[in-house]
């Protein structure tokens, strides 16, 4: 956050904004032609560029053009600065998408008072790009088995308010999913909805991730591509939702930390010297037993108590088997989509097996089978038994190779031997988290001979 690009062919102008700049706390880069601008802005990303309208190699309002055609994802505010300022110049600059338009000799306080809205106006577009993010992936809680249904009729009632939300549940069960279904049907469903993964983040940077920081206040020392100041979750979902995923994973120093800014819905950032009040409902999930947590002194009580205003419960996959054939179409058509094979299906005797799997990975389990069983079938329209993963076959108490098991469905032994191989390689694959080199070790292969086998069996995976 906070880098500003500044593009002029005078050395004194670059250096005396570059020092005015850091002093108040940005991150700057200079460049003294558009060229070297535009190789800038190709390679990183800056919040405002302070572009000058005459340059040696080109017309700053043409690079301004160029500038507003980039990635949308990564396109700054830009201020044009001029010292030969018209009317029509200004005029022409706004039309192609110029923030403001200072004129020299540049006013301090005016130009720093354009950049900071300038910084507010590329923050407000982020946020909403962020927001219609949200919007199109955003699911549905899907299932007609009993306790979905009881599941949608409690968040129907309880997500207008703005009581703070604790959902429980197995990993994979979509606790995330149930938190943007809350926010969707909630009264700040306009505004933005912040994640973040308690057990993901270091212990020493939760902290910051949470309530941010100040000049130089950086975790580490900060560094050369480290902003100079940074925006917390608290901050950032100002006005809307936080979900604090895994919050039974934080600390019990940063578990206190956030007890006093749910009570007083301010902070204090790190290396700031004045607090920052937020309005934000927090959302958070956990596949740990808090209670049993209390118990053993790894989690507070009185977070427990603030967090757990309204409590949800996320059955496992187990537990719902009968909503097995709808998530497996709704995967089938996202994958089906994403791979160019709309019309696939899952056939009877497919979904029978799958609904004697115990699913221990649950939902995310389910998703990623579907996923890696299209990858591995390409051309098949329709997904049959014997096309499913062994595991699920073993799982369900039907050994490979018995009478009744899944080697009667295969025509060779062969077939059979290559399902298995694929299977094997697959899981090894998922357990090294994508790595096919550390797969490779774990098979006693080398890695090229494990790429060879591969794809002899079609196996594909994303590194």
């Amino acid at each position: 956050m906070n880098h500003v690009l500044i593009v002029d062919d005078e050395a004194e102008i670059r250096e005396s904004l570059e020092s005015i700049l850091t002093e108040e706390g940005y991150l700057v880069t200079t460049a003294a032609t558009a060229g070297e601008a535009l190789a800038l802005l190709r390679d990183a990303a800056y919040d405002v560029v302070l572009l000058d309208i005459w340059l040696p190699d080109r017309d700053g309002l043409d690079t301004l053009g160029e500038i507003r055609q980039m990635d949308s994802a990564n396109v700054p505010e830009v201020v044009i600065i001029s010292g030969h300022g018209t009317i029509e110049a200004a005029v022409r600059a706004t039309k192609l998408g110029a923030y403001d338009f200072l004129e020299k000799p540049l006013s301090l306080a005016r130009t720093l008072i354009v950049l900071k809205n300038a910084m507010q106006s590329r923050q407000m577009r982020e946020d909403n790009a962020e927001f219609q993010r949200q919007l199109a992936s955003k699911g549905t809680v899907t299932g007609t088995s009993v306790p979905m249904k009881a599941l949608r009729q409690q968040i129907k009632l309880m997500a207008p308010t703005n009581g703070r939300v604790l959902i429980y549940g197995e990993s994979g069960t979509g606790k995330e999913l149930i938190g943007r279904a809350m926010h969707a049907e909630s009264l700040r469903k306009d505004r933005v909805f912040v994640e973040l993964n308690c057990a993901a983040i270091p212990e020493d940077y939760i902290e910051t991730e949470l309530f941010g920081y100040r000049h130089g206040a950086a975790p580490g020392g900060g560094g050369p591509n480290v902003p100079a100041e940074k925006r917390g979750t608290f901050e950032r979902a100002d006005g809307g939702t936080l979900f604090l995923d895994e919050v039974g994973d934080m600390s019990l120093k940063t578990q206190a930390k956030v007890l006093r800014a749910l009570d007083e819905q301010r902070f204090l950032p790190v290396g700031a010297s004045h607090p920052v009040h937020v309005d934000v409902r927090v959302i958070a999930a956990t596949n740990k037993d808090l209670e049993e947590e209390i118990a053993r002194g790894n989690f507070r009580e009185d977070l427990f108590y603030r967090l757990n205003v309204i409590p949800f419960f996320v059955p496992p996959l187990r537990d719902r088997k009968e909503d097995i054939p709808l998530l497996v179409k709704e995967f089938l058509a996202e994958f089906g989509a994403q791979y160019g094979r709309p019309r696939v299906e899952m056939m009877e005797d497919a979904l029978a097996a799958l609904k004697q799997y115990h699913w221990p990975g649950n939902v995310r389990e389910l998703r990623n089978l579907v996923e890696r069983v299209l990858i591995l079938n390409p051309k098949a329209q329709r997904i049959e038994r014997k096309q499913l993963p062994m595991l699920v076959y073993r799982d369900a108490g039907k050994a490979v190779g018995s009478g009744s098991g899944r080697g009667e469905e295969f025509a060779t032994l062969l077939e059979a031997r290559e399902a298995y191989e694929r299977d094997y390689i697959l899981k090894k694959i998922d357990e090294c988290h994508g790595n096919v080199s550390r797969a490779a070790e774990g098979l006693g292969l080398e890695r090229s001979h494990l790429y060879r086998k591969m794809k002899a069996l079609g196996v594909s995976v994303k590194e």
